[in-house]
């Protein structure tokens, strides 16, 4: 039994996450890669997010992103990582997300008391995350937490969000989604990526797209307008709520008020964020 509302956990994720994410996609990341030789922005993101687990192969990084073509990921790993070593990597993806967040905050906000409680509070959530099987949350926990508060906040966000996703991934893979027909499903629920925004950056080609459809609709789930059935539906919003059952030991942990305070917070962050046009517009299913 939980103490929690229903969906509490997931509130507070969609909460923290873009500002989470935003970074990846910011010009301060771009800056900050190409300033240590890493000019491509696919070596750059695989580079960004995947440094936590060393100098691992192409293989590992598919694995862990899961919805990315293996083809794209071995076009620039491991060779991203003689250009750059890991700790090479994370220290600019750090300088990135303090650039980032004081750009897109500003100064105040950064140092204010409900920054560094916002950090506390995302930190001691993230102190009940589980190692096994959730190999991107796994290496980012051995990472020190930066001593900066809107840092540190970023650092337990990245916690929280990659230990949410490690569980997202098992919950499609029980589901039987390969990792374009998640794409594909997702996007059909109108919440997901835009096609053209995946297939710019998946890897995924136009007729990938079109052979993961007609899986789906052979399934009975995606119908021929590329809308989701009530069956696709039913399945989406079970692989929410396996993903939250999944993921919530950290609420638990942090409790109903905690939880709800947290939420507050990352709402209050995200709403400045998304008045300084954080978020590109292709992130949406626009």
């Amino acid at each position: 039994m939980t103490s929690l509302p229903a969906r509490a956990g997931r509130r507070c994720h969609n909460a923290l996450n873009p500002l989470h994410s935003t970074v990846y996609f910011s010009p301060d990341f771009t800056k900050e890669l190409a300033g240590v030789g890493i000019e491509d922005s696919n070596a750059a993101y695989f580079a960004g997010r995947g440094a936590a687990m060393g100098a691992v192969g192409a293989g590992v990084i598919t694995a862990a992103f899961y919805n990315f073509n293996h083809e794209l990921v071995a076009r620039h790993v491991p060779e991203v990582w003689r250009t750059a070593s890991p700790g090479v990597v994370l220290e600019a993806r750090l300088r990135a997300v303090d650039t980032t967040l004081r750009r897109l905050l500003g100064a105040e906000a950064l140092a204010s008391d409900e920054m560094a409680e916002a950090a506390g509070l995302a930190l001691r959530a993230a102190e009940a995350c589980t190692r096994h099987a959730r190999p991107l949350y796994a290496a980012h926990a051995d990472l020190p937490v930066p001593e900066r508060p809107h840092l540190a906040y970023w650092h337990a966000a990245t916690l929280l969000r990659e230990h949410r996703g490690d569980g997202h991934l098992a919950a499609l893979l029980a589901a039987g989604l390969d990792p374009l027909e998640a794409l594909v499903s997702h996007t059909a629920t109108g919440k997901g990526m835009s096609p053209r925004w995946t297939l710019a950056t998946r890897g995924w080609s136009r007729t990938d797209w079109e052979a993961a459809s007609a899986r789906l609709r052979d399934r009975g789930l995606l119908d021929v307008g590329g809308g989701l059935t009530e069956a696709g539906t039913a399945l989406r919003a079970e692989l929410e709520e396996v993903t939250d059952r999944l993921d919530s030991a950290p609420y638990e942990h942090l409790g109903a008020q905690g939880t709800e305070r947290l939420t507050e917070l990352g709402r209050g962050f995200l709403a400045v964020a998304l008045g300084a046009g954080a978020f590109p517009a292709d992130l949406t299913g626009q």
